[in-house]
């Protein structure tokens, strides 16, 4: 007698369980949990990064991802403008742009504005505004794009409607369209911020103070004079801090938006 489809599911759904409980199992024995627990969870080391890993670390991890995403915000609002406006070198400047920081490593756009503006222009930007100009670049060619789809999902008759009311074309994108554009990305927006955290750890090539460390430079530096990989694991465990909440705020307006999606290819 054939099984049926359910029946076969059901199987292939325990099978997989019986997998994990094996492969769990296989870990919990074969791991060495003395040296696990020497190596990762020094609490002498843990003890010692406290409070200046949240005094210091944590807060300036949390001030350069509010700047560069409150300079790449700003913008990539003005980037999504022009590759949506009728003025065709408007659109060519914003798309070079969009691809260029798009297809280049974070880490160079750093390199070259701590590095190549000096030479270039001989002004030397602090390390705060470095964050802010290297995360902002970069940032802003992914917010320029999902701003930009977001715009083109507001419906058209919203414009419509505003002009008939008299409004020039300008204030009715300002007053009528954005608002609604962000209403939609802001789930996006946050993911953005998510990576923005993560990339301000690229703040170590840069020659800091110790006041001016973020979370990864002061792990590192806490790694050198360490027998443990205890600091790494106390670093990680503060950028969760940081972007678990945010992954929450971002479902949570996923849902709020009713999960609808803005294509930003």
């Amino acid at each position: 007698m054939a099984m049926s489809k359910r029946k076969r599911a059901q199987y292939i759904r325990y099978g997989q369980y019986g997998l994990l409980v094996v492969v769990a199992g296989l870990v919990a024995v074969l791991a060495d949990w003395g040296q696990i627990r020497r190596a990762f969870f020094n609490t002498d080391i843990a003890a010692s990064m406290f409070p200046n890993i949240i005094t210091v670390a944590l807060k300036n991890t949390i001030l350069y991802t509010a700047l560069g995403f409150g300079f790449g915000l700003a913008l990539g609002l003005v980037l999504a403008l022009m590759k949506l406006s009728t003025v065709a070198p408007y659109r060519w400047i914003a798309t070079v742009y969009i691809e260029f920081f798009r297809g280049v490593p974070a880490l160079l756009v750093f390199i070259g504005i701590y590095y190549g503006v000096p030479i270039a222009f001989q002004v030397q930007f602090p390390a705060l505004t470095t964050v802010m100009l290297a995360l902002g670049s970069v940032g802003a060619a992914y917010m320029a794009e999902t701003i930009r789809a977001g715009i083109q999902a507001v419906p058209k008759g919203q414009v419509e409607a505003a002009r008939s009311l008299g409004m020039s074309a300008s204030r009715a994108t300002i007053t009528i369209v954005i608002p609604q554009a962000f209403r939609i990305i802001l789930p996006p927006l946050t993911n953005e911020l998510i990576l923005l955290t993560k990339d301000s750890s690229l703040i170590y090539i840069l020659g800091l103070f110790r006041e001016q460390y973020e979370l990864t430079k002061f792990g590192r530096e806490t790694l050198s004079r360490s027998p443990s990989l205890t600091p790494i694991l106390i670093a990680g465990l503060c950028y969760l801090i940081i972007t678990l909440p945010l992954g929450y705020l971002s479902r949570y307006l996923e849902r709020r938006t009713g999960g609808k999606k803005v294509s930003v290819l």
